[in-house]
């Protein structure tokens, strides 16, 4: 199916998660192939630094004591549905306990977590309003190369109608799970 046509009069077509699963399944993509559906276009995801991993890594310990609790899961890198046509692969998605049986869908969402350190402006400027598009509550960007962790809530059709920055020897709080998620700014960010 066409979904637009470009001024040039060029037709551009915008694939479906399942036309993108298909495309998985038959072996377009390789096993070490680093790719995401937004909006309907597949994208080439940046390739992972010693940053990013020790980042990923130390917020994967912050959150993982929540499961404790049963009443949360940590993902970590996993397809996150967004709609028809996006399946994004956050770096940390914390959802209720429950999901079982299918691939969490925004709706599940209550924090994701993008990390970035080349990707800063993309993860900011398309994937965090489309994380509100969609009603993930809050959203997280910690900005590697400046050194913040931004707490992005009050999702809405355009954005997030709130953001916090911390900066290091700064308490992050989440904005909506204020009680159960807080840490310094440094635990996450590497040296």
């Amino acid at each position: 199916m066409i979904e637009k046509v470009l001024e040039a009069g060029v037709a551009k077509h915008r694939f479906t998660v399942e036309e993108f699963r298909k495309m998985g399944e038959a072996g377009i993509f390789g096993e070490d192939d680093r790719v995401e559906l937004v909006e309907g276009e597949i994208v080439e995801m940046t390739p992972i630094g010693w940053r990013h991993v020790e980042s990923v890594n130390a917020l994967t310990g912050v959150l993982a004591d929540l499961r404790g609790a049963g009443r949360f899961v940590v993902s970590v890198q996993n397809p996150l549905v967004l709609g028809e046509h996006g399946e994004h692969y956050p770096d940390l998605v914390l959802y209720q306990a429950g999901v079982r049986g299918r691939v969490p869908e925004a709706r599940d969402a209550l924090v994701v977590v993008e990390v970035a350190d080349t990707s800063v402006a993309y993860d900011r400027n398309i994937k965090l309003p489309l994380y509100a598009s969609v009603g993930v509550p809050e959203a997280w960007l910690v900005d590697l190369r400046a050194g913040v962790v931004e707490v992005h809530s009050g999702p809405g059709a355009s954005g997030y109608g709130e953001v916090r920055m911390y900066a290091r020897g700064e308490a992050v709080r989440s904005a909506t799970l204020a009680e159960v998620v807080a840490f310094v700014a440094d635990e996450v960010l590497p040296g």
